[in-house]
């Protein structure tokens, strides 16, 4: 059973991260598993980029379907409202070369896939006797170019007059990159291409999607290594990360602070006043240090790749907060219930299947700081509670969300979709 996985990334952000494992995985099981990417970032072997145009022709024709793609972005640039995440084309500036360059394989795994998948080309030219199994990390392969709605809901007729474009026109870029999804997926044959859902949120959104609720959904949630991702003695992990040893650590990561969907700004509010709890220190994962206006001690730890220091910040912070404000399947939720750490955070997509009120930390309702601030004071000033959530977080993470566990479900998926019809027949008749 071979397997190709297509990631615009290899392991740089969280969605790239989780098809890596994934991928991993499925070589420890003995599945033979490539990864290739737009952007490799690390020394794995198992893992291709794809190649630089080996002429000058294909070096110019690379560079004219990316400026083509800049220019219909063009006209938005000055309406776009602020704090957005990109917003993505269906066509790419590798055209057809990503089906050219396919090792042999048996399935295609997609993954996030934004600026590396050419839909026009791809489901075109994809060799037609190889099944197409696609992970969704967000909302963008069934909208119109944006990753998450934020309820905007156009993705269920047909975009247009796009409130992430800053757009009321009903023929906008949104529309036309979903007409042009719709004239792709058109030529798949039935039963080719399947979705995995990573929880009952995205599922129900696909299913309510005019691109993608005709095509078959599995739910496989996402895994992680239980052995990397574990608790460490929380003192010698502070003392590693130059960590304050009697502060009360709050953990937050994210990419980019900038992207007003991470919450950021509600956790801000939340956190300015929590001033009065003694030794409280926010400390953070990612590329720019956010803003902390509050009196509160910060400790930035800039980006962080590597999983077992990942896990060493885990063990070290007493909760980790994700203030998101529509999110899938979150890494850094698995990975922190894996640690021994309660979260708090919003109830909203998958950090409400993720996140067990009660049991594995609480949930506020969406965008309510005054929710958020108490959930975090309830859980910092009760520390047999946060213990006992710590030990029932990495109890769940062992039983549902280990990475062979994972694995083996898309192992079962990969060979029921490559079992040849006749085959079908034969079993049914038996």
């Amino acid at each position: 059973m071979r397997v190709v996985h297509l990631s615009t990334n290899d392991i740089s952000g969280g969605a790239a991260r989780a098809a890596y494992r994934l991928h991993r995985a499925l070589l420890t099981l003995g599945c033979p598993s490539t990864m290739l990417v737009a952007n490799r970032r690390s020394h794995d072997p198992t893992v291709q980029a794809l190649p630089a145009p080996d002429d000058l022709i294909g070096y110019w024709r690379r560079r004219w379907r990316g400026w083509q793609i800049r220019r219909a972005m063009q006209p938005y640039r000055q309406t776009r409202p602020v704090g957005l995440e990109p917003f993505s084309d269906d066509r790419s500036r590798y055209g057809s070369e990503l089906v050219q360059a396919l090792p042999p394989c048996d399935v295609v795994n997609l993954h996030w896939v934004a600026g590396f998948v050419d839909y026009p080309s791809f489901f075109r030219t994809v060799p037609r006797r190889v099944p197409v199994v696609w992970r969704l990390s967000d909302q963008q392969p069934f909208t119109g170019g944006c990753h998450y709605d934020e309820g905007c809901g156009r993705y269920t007729a047909a975009c247009g007059a796009c409130p992430q474009l800053g757009s009321h026109d009903e023929r906008d870029l949104s529309h036309q990159i979903w007409a042009r999804k719709r004239d792709a997926l058109a030529a798949v044959p039935p039963g080719r291409l399947h979705i995995v859902a990573l929880n009952r949120w995205i599922a129900a959104e696909v299913q309510r999607s005019s691109l993608f609720g005709h095509l078959p959904v599995h739910i496989i949630p996402n895994g992680l290594d239980t052995t990397i991702f574990s608790p460490a003695d929380r003192t010698h992990a502070r003392v590693v990360l130059g960590l304050p040893l009697q502060a009360k650590i709050v953990l937050f990561v994210a990419v980019s602070v900038d992207n007003r969907r991470k919450g950021f700004a509600q956790l801000a509010a939340a956190l300015a006043g929590l001033s009065d709890e003694p030794d409280l220190v926010l400390v953070s994962i990612g590329k720019n240090p956010p803003p902390l206006a509050a009196p509160i001690a910060h400790h930035p730890l800039g980006v962080v790749e590597d999983d077992s220091r990942l896990a060493l910040i885990y063990s070290a912070a007493d909760l980790f907060v994700i203030p998101s404000l529509q999110d899938n399947m979150p890494s850094t939720v698995l990975e922190s219930l894996a640690c021994g750490t309660p979260v708090v955070g919003f109830d909203t997509g998958g950090i409400s299947e993720l996140v067990r009120p009660g049991q594995t930390g609480w949930l506020a309702p969406v965008g309510n700081v005054e929710g958020l601030r108490e959930a975090l004071r309830r859980l910092l000033r009760n520390d047999d509670e946060r213990l006992a959530m710590g030990r029932r977080g990495r109890e769940i993470a062992l039983a549902e969300y280990r990475q062979e566990l994972q694995a083996q479900r898309y192992l079962e998926l990969y060979r029921q979709i490559t079992v040849k019809p006749v085959m079908r027949t034969l079993s049914r008749r038996r």
